[in-house]
């Protein structure tokens, strides 16, 4: 029971909500950002105690199989089936044992032990205590798969990502760069702004950032991003709110300096909600000319339409609409389809993303893509420019896809993107390819695509 009376009670405090966080990404399809977003905003927790949540639902969830593998090593019976408070307790207590300094081991056990017992009486507490003081016991001693004898299942468990995945990874890229970008995936994420340029400037969001104590270094490939060197609680700041600025990663904002929007044109972003990159053709456009901001949901929408008026955008026009729906009188000069992908480059940020996946879902993605990609080819002008981009590294959802597009349109041309950007973010292809474990941003994949002739 997680509603009501109850709930109030029992779940409360740091370890109660992400146990509550823990046992509804278990069971449903939630995602971690969402219900970690609705606890952060409702809780009455210090800044610091919701630093310490969200530090111990992303550890947890970013470690898992390597927490359940050492569980299950010492649970007698299956521990999988375990009652879900339990699970996630004695997931919460071994990732402070093995992965935090903060909390002492004898602590995490008690906390544990204690939060068991309020909710699944003595018996389970009692279990609890004997399975984690067991592994404390042990703790040097723990193995793993054996990397000699089975490459695949350690990998799979000591660096937590699902067999399926690994494998790919293996066969494409060898094991040096797969093991690279196991654990690039399995770093704490950095924290990144925008400079929107519309209401502030780099230089002066700068010198605030370091009136606040803030420290933080340039982005490495575009400018105006930011890297903050802390996890911190910023879209509080009434900077944030006055629109100086938005939370997004660089890898973002290739799509868009890709395409390359002039003040004057007519753009349309097919796929705009939650309105990062369409917030951003809006700056590089300076607030003129006019973009098509199209989404299928209305609420996604009121997001974005919240975002423009904070960044002070007034040359975006929403449109609620499907994308394969949309029609429009006039063609456009430059189009950004965004399209909905695995989002396996961003496993760093969005760590769940790797359990709700699988291999289904790529094939799925890889069927429905050509699709958007025709639409948004219709919807261009003569000598008009497309940009086709996800926040994956899967080849089938990236250049497989523009490949067969090219193969039945000759009409169309692909432009290569060393025009634009360092040589050390272009694929072979001509596209831009980003990987998290090479360029210490989220893996990301942008095609450009010009009209030649009709």
């Amino acid at each position: 029971m997680e509603n009501g009376f109850k709930s109030a009670n029992l779940y409360e405090g740091v370890r109660g909500i992400a146990v509550k966080i823990l046992n509804r990404i278990d069971r449903t399809d939630a995602y971690l950002e969402k219900m970690l977003d609705v606890e952060l905003k409702n809780s009455e927790l210090k800044s610091n105690d919701k630093a310490l949540l969200y530090e111990i639902v992303h550890g947890v969830i970013r470690n898992l199989s390597k927490i359940d593998w050492v569980l299950t090593g010492f649970y007698k019976g299956q521990f999988s089936k375990c009652v879900p408070n339990v699970k996630n307790s004695m997931r919460i207590a071994l990732y402070q044992i093995l992965f935090l300094d903060k909390v002492p081991d004898y602590a995490a056990v008690n906390e544990a032990v204690e939060f068991v017992k309020k909710l699944q009486g003595e018996k389970s507490a009692n279990v609890t205590n004997a399975v984690l003081r067991n592994i404390i016991r042990n703790k040097n001693g723990i193995r793993y798969p054996k990397r000699e004898e089975d490459l695949l299942a350690f990998f799979s468990v000591f660096y937590s990502h699902p067999n399926w995945m690994v494998k790919r990874w293996l066969n494409r890229y060898g094991e040096k760069f797969t093991e690279e970008l196991l654990i690039s995936n399995n770093q704490k994420p950095s924290l990144t702004l925008r400079v929107n340029t519309l209401v502030s400037n780099s230089h002066q969001l700068q010198a605030l950032l370091s009136s606040v104590d803030l420290t933080f270094s340039e982005s490495k490939y575009l400018p105006n991003f930011i890297n903050l060197h802390s996890l911190t609680n910023i879209t509080s700041w009434e900077y944030f709110n006055k629109g100086y600025f938005s939370v997004q990663d660089e890898s973002t904002g290739f799509s868009c300096y890709l395409l390359d929007p002039k003040p004057n044109e007519r753009v349309l972003d097919l796929f705009s909600a939650p309105g990062g990159k369409t917030s951003l053709l809006a700056d590089l456009m300076k607030n003129e000319g006019e973009i098509i901001a199209v989404d299928k949901y209305g609420s996604r929408l009121k997001i974005l339409e919240k975002n423009l008026e904070r960044l002070a955008i007034t040359n975006v026009k929403i449109v609620e609409s499907d994308a394969l729906e949309f029609e429009d009188e006039e063609k456009f000069d430059k189009i950004l389809l965004d399209v909905p992908c695995s989002g396996l480059g961003t496993l760093t940020k969005k760590p769940d993303i790797k359990w709700k996946r699988d291999i289904s879902d790529i094939r799925e993605l890889s069927e429905f893509q050509p699709k958007l990609l025709e639409k948004g080819a219709s919807l261009l002008k003569p000598g008009g420019e497309l940009v086709f981009s996800t926040c994956t590294i899967e080849p089938e959802e990236n250049f497989e896809v523009i490949k067969n597009f090219l193969e039945k349109h000759k009409e169309f041309e692909l432009v290569n993107a060393n025009n634009y950007f360092d040589k050390s973010l272009i694929a072979e292809n001509g596209c831009v390819q980003t990987y998290p474990n090479i360029h210490g941003i989220d893996g990301a994949f942008a095609a450009k695509l010009k009209l030649i002739r009709d």
